[in-house]
């Protein structure tokens, strides 16, 4: 089993993610609202350092993520990684996400 995080900064993407995942069988999961860390550093009152990245920041959308955590199976942890590949793109373009997963040795709660 892995958790599989998908940090998306592309939000427009996401429900047609989501549906992706459904059809191919994908129909559990946890979505999680997210900002940037940069974004939480340009609100920091007691450092002068970034009142130019407070500026630069001030109304950008772009520091809004959503986190989506999934519990999968081994195969199925690689199908879906594939199904959000196909639809978010090149991970190593700017401002699209972070996906990676975590091996799991133990669980309760999927009704399995």
């Amino acid at each position: 089993m892995q958790l599989l995080v998908l940090i998306l900064k592309k939000i427009e993407l996401v429900e047609e993610l989501i549906k992706q995942l459904a059809e191919s069988g994908v129909t559990g999961g946890t979505i999680i609202d997210g900002t940037g860390m940069a974004s939480a550093l340009a609100n920091m009152e007691d450092l002068p350092m970034f009142g130019l990245l407070r500026n630069i920041l001030a109304g950008d959308e772009k520091e809004a993520c959503k986190v989506m955590l999934f519990v999968l199976k081994d195969e199925v942890a690689i199908s879906t990684r594939a199904i959000i590949k196909r639809i978010v793109g090149d991970f190593s373009e700017p401002n699209t996400g972070i996906m990676f997963s975590i091996p799991i040795t133990y669980v309760e709660g999927l009704g399995e």
